[in-house]
């Protein structure tokens, strides 16, 4: 059916420019008339076969359609005093909407490797694997961003909220048998010749110690390596290739939670900005932009986090959703996710047929500033419990019986139940602090997962105050959805797999 529509689309074309001759060869006198029909004609027909010239492709990690339904329920009851209202994103009013399938060779719930994978190259494989062959891991998958770099000349950037070689945007430049060989995707990236990178530090930047370490071999391979805000910021449009770590790091040496970053840091939609001024040319490029973070905070439940990170994305979109206003038949935007995280679901069993998502404006940090800022030094210094609650209460509004404020409190009041739990939880950290699944109980892992165990008792009672729940701390096997907008957009609706988004990149740029 691919050749069948691709010699079609060749015969159209041949057929207007023989038109167009047969006009000019049979009327000489109204040769310019003749000219004007012809032109208008192949421009009619080119319209069948017009191709985008630039591409945003957006991966949320983890952002199933209940961490997009959630930020929607947020932002409009937030923004409309309480109301049942849904607020629309950047991305979910785009004309045409897909389902997708995420599974990978190895399990229904898979992981960001092998998902990133399907969509990068069209491939399935098993979960850790970038880019090669399943089993035998012996044969490299070219990516779609390789193929237009490659073929198409199309400059390339890579953006991403955690490590820049972590497993997602890995998926776009590298080729290994596990997502772990961290320095060696790192050499890949520096081997890559993409244009523009820019996210969090590299996982293993000195390697074994015995070479040079990632910043020093992208700068031998001709990479201008920034490190500070303030020199990303006097980057400008003809700049040679580019790869910008942030300057304000947190967990993992990723980039700030959107909730956390402080004013004037720059955070996922300024590095978008940047990719277009630096990559725009005459022929075109190809802009992979992940939101990392939202899987982060769902794996660790932490829904507030998650929220702000799906609107900090739909920022980001809005910024190509300005190029797309101005390059509007040049120009494709896909926003998707690679799997679903955590089992997040809008309803809890306490508030029944309710939710209040307002009680989520109370928590100012997300649970991995927590964990950095308070519950460090309680463990150091042993803090006893009531006095631990103050905090907890000016961070995320739980506020305990005994509280002077307690009848202010609305419906983030501790129950005695809900106070047992944290204390419990308390107890747990200042004793044992976070621990490997092997090492713990059923019940605790249940209760907590591999996370400092207070944060996580914090975590679940507001969220399940607001309404909200998870059903795991790693991925699921449920769809997620794609938005599309501009050339070429109406391929990607309807319902279908993973390994499709390639597909139909490859075809509507006729990559071999």
């Amino acid at each position: 059916m691919k050749n069948e529509k691709i010699s079609r689309r060749s015969f159209l074309k041949a057929s207007a420019v023989a038109s167009a001759l047969g006009v000019m060869a049979a009327a000489p006198a109204a040769h310019a008339a003749g000219a004007d029909a012809a032109a208008a004609q192949i421009e009619e027909e080119n319209c069948l076969l017009k191709k985008p010239k630039y591409i945003f492709l957006f991966i949320g990690d983890g952002m199933g359609t209940a961490q997009i339904q959630s930020a929607r329920f947020y932002k409009g009851t937030v923004d409309n005093n309480g109301a049942v209202t849904e607020a629309d994103l950047s991305f979910t009013s785009f004309p045409h909407v897909g389902s997708v399938t995420t599974y990978d060779s190895t399990s229904f719930c898979p992981d960001s490797a092998s998902t990133a994978t399907s969509i990068a190259t069209g491939h399935k494989t098993e979960s850790g694997v970038i880019n090669m062959c399943p089993w035998t891991r012996d044969v490299p998958y070219e990516t779609i961003a390789e193929k237009l770099h490659a073929q198409k000349g199309y400059k390339v950037g890579v953006v991403s909220t955690v490590n820049i070689d972590h497993a997602t945007p890995a998926a776009f430049y590298a080729h290994q048998k596990t997502r772990k060989n961290y320095y060696e995707i790192g050499v890949e990236l520096a081997n890559s010749g993409f244009e523009y990178f820019a996210g969090g530090e590299f996982q293993k930047v000195k390697g074994d110690g015995t070479g040079p370490d990632n910043h020093e071999v992208a700068a031998q391979a001709g990479y201008n390596v920034v490190t500070t805000q303030a020199a990303a910021a006097a980057l400008t449009a003809g700049a040679d290739k580019t790869l910008i770590i942030a300057e304000d790091l947190a967990d993992g040496k990723a980039m700030n939670y959107a909730m956390d970053a402080a004013g004037g840091e720059w955070q996922l939609t300024d590095y978008v900005k940047k990719g277009i001024e630096l990559l725009d040319n005459r022929k075109g490029f190809f802009l992979m932009t992940e939101s990392g973070k939202i899987d982060w905070a769902c794996h660790a439940n932490d829904a507030a986090a998650s929220i702000h990170d799906v609107l900090e994305m739909s920022n980001a979109v809005q910024a190509a959703v300005d190029f797309y206003n101005a390059h509007p038949n040049e120009t494709l935007i896909l926003v998707t996710a690679d799997h679903e995280t955590g089992g997040l679901a809008i309803g809890y069993k306490t508030t029944n047929y309710d939710t209040f998502l307002t009680n989520l404006t109370h928590q100012k940090m997300s649970y991995a500033k927590f964990d950095t800022d308070y519950v460090q030094n309680y463990i150091t210094n042993k803090t006893p419990f009531e006095t631990v609650m103050q905090d907890v209460k000016a961070a995320f509004g739980l506020t305990l019986p005994t509280d002077p404020d307690a009848a202010n409190a609305g419906k983030l009041l501790l129950t005695d139940y809900e106070v047992q739990n944290l204390r419990t939880a308390y107890d747990r950290t200042l004793e044992v602090g976070s621990a490997s699944q092997k090492d713990m109980t059923q019940q605790d892992y249940e209760l907590y997962g591999t996370y400092i165990p207070f944060s996580m008792a914090i975590c679940h009672t507001i969220n399940h105050k607001s309404g909200m729940d998870h059903t795991t701390y790693a991925h699921t096997g449920a769809m997620v959805n794609l938005y599309a907008m501009g050339v070429g957009a109406e391929k990607f609706g309807g319902v279908y797999d993973n390994t499709e988004i390639f597909h139909k990149l490859a075809e509507l740029t006729s990559v071999q």
